[in-house]
């Protein structure tokens, strides 16, 4: 009797033994898994060893590693599974709502002055969105939808969470691949904008010197965004979530009486929404639904938009200084800016100036078309949906 007990028992543990193996990541690991994880360590290399966008890249890279550790279907942990703690976090991106909480704390940290003072960069940040619409024609004539076209464009405005919430509407399946598209070459633009900006550019173009910006009086500074909110939204009311957050928290930080509220959305706020953003998009990039030819002809085409969006930054200033005078020209280098990678595509700009010329300070010019870009990118995403959505 004491045998068959004890025989009972060690199957029975052997059976939990057998069991317990069988749902290690270990047994249920292949190939693209581990090609997913590679990716998110070189991710996390990237952000730490060259310092490139590591707010995003960090948070995005531990994503694509706990997004991509093998489990048994049906076990709620996956992402994608129901009632799990990663799917209730996804809900923020698959719904659209970080990225107007990430708008409310962009506006709430940046300053249009360089725009107010010069309004005429507001065209040069409109001309960079033509990589927008151009990677849109180039995704409908290679057979991608209508709808996935148009949330493959929005990658060449450098804009995560413009490209977040876009995609949300229109292809949620393509959401993992074009956010973190779309973050990726925010992180890059340090790496690919300046061969481009040296090619389209003369040595004599690169050394143009811009008048200083005018002051800006605050009571510009406080109806800017009450102006904004109007001509942007009436003209694109698709877009009143991302654009009505931006102007909101920049009308927080200009109108002086809120610093309390300004300094929450553009600190705390901010930084919690940034790593829920980034950790739920790189966990959304799980090898079986990922590592797909449509998710490679998106990365190619992101590239595409991107890099057109920068020429059209740069050949419109060119275009702008035909009919411009002589000691109002424009920079060109700072049409780069036109994209709305805030601040990096101005201090791009403001480094290529310095190579050319050390007393030429490029920075100031440059965030005006860059937080031109940041509107515009919005605007054109609006478009998109007003009749793709």
């Amino acid at each position: 009797m004491w045998y068959l007990e004890s025989q009972g028992f060690l199957s029975f543990l052997g059976d939990n033994i057998v069991q317990f193996l069988g749902s290690t990541g270990f047994a249920q690991v292949t190939f693209p898994y581990l090609v997913m994880i590679l990716v998110g360590i070189c991710f996390i290399f990237l952000a730490i060893r060259f310092k490139w966008e590591p707010m995003l890249l960090l948070p995005i890279g531990f994503g694509i590693i706990l997004g991509n550790i093998p489990f048994v279907p049906g076990t709620e942990v996956g992402i994608y599974e129901d009632g799990t703690v990663l799917n209730y976090l996804y809900f923020g991106v698959l719904k659209g709502v970080y990225p107007p909480l990430i708008f409310l704390g962009i506006g709430a940290m940046t300053d249009f002055s360089a725009l107010i003072s010069n309004p005429k960069l507001m065209t040069v940040g409109a001309a960079a969105q033509f990589g927008i619409f151009a990677a849109y024609a180039i995704a409908l004539a290679l057979g991608y939808t209508g709808a996935e076209s148009g949330a493959i464009g929005i990658i060449g405005g450098a804009d995560g969470p413009t490209a977040i919430f876009v995609t949300s509407k229109l292809a949620p399946d393509l959401l993992g691949a074009i956010a973190v598209s779309a973050y990726s070459y925010m992180a890059m633009v340090p790496l690919i904008q300046p061969p481009l900006m040296r090619l389209l550019t003369t040595k004599k173009e690169r050394v143009i010197r811009m008048k200083p910006p005018r002051p800006v009086s605050q009571n510009e500074k406080i109806m800017f965004p009450i102006i904004g909110v109007l001509l942007t939204c009436f003209l694109v009311p698709m877009v009143v979530p991302l654009l009505g957050m931006l102007f909101l928290g920049n009308l927080l930080k200009e109108s002086g009486v809120t610093k309390r509220l300004a300094d929450t959305a553009k600190g705390p706020m901010i930084d919690i929404v940034t790593i829920l953003l980034g950790l739920t998009v790189g966990a959304s990039t799980q090898a079986t639904t990922f590592l797909t030819f449509k998710s490679v002809g998106i990365f190619f085409l992101g590239a595409c938009a991107f890099a057109i969006a920068t020429c059209a930054g740069i050949l419109f200033v060119k275009f702008l200084n035909v009919f411009l005078k002589q000691g109002n020209k424009i920079n060109p280098l700072i049409g780069s800016a036109g994209v709305s990678a805030v601040p990096t595509a101005a201090r791009v700009s403001q480094n290529q100036g310095l190579k050319y010329d050390r007393t030429n300070y490029l920075l100031m010019h440059a965030m005006g078309p860059n937080v031109a870009g940041v509107i515009g990118s919005a605007v054109a995403a609006g478009v998109l949906l007003s009749f793709l959505a």
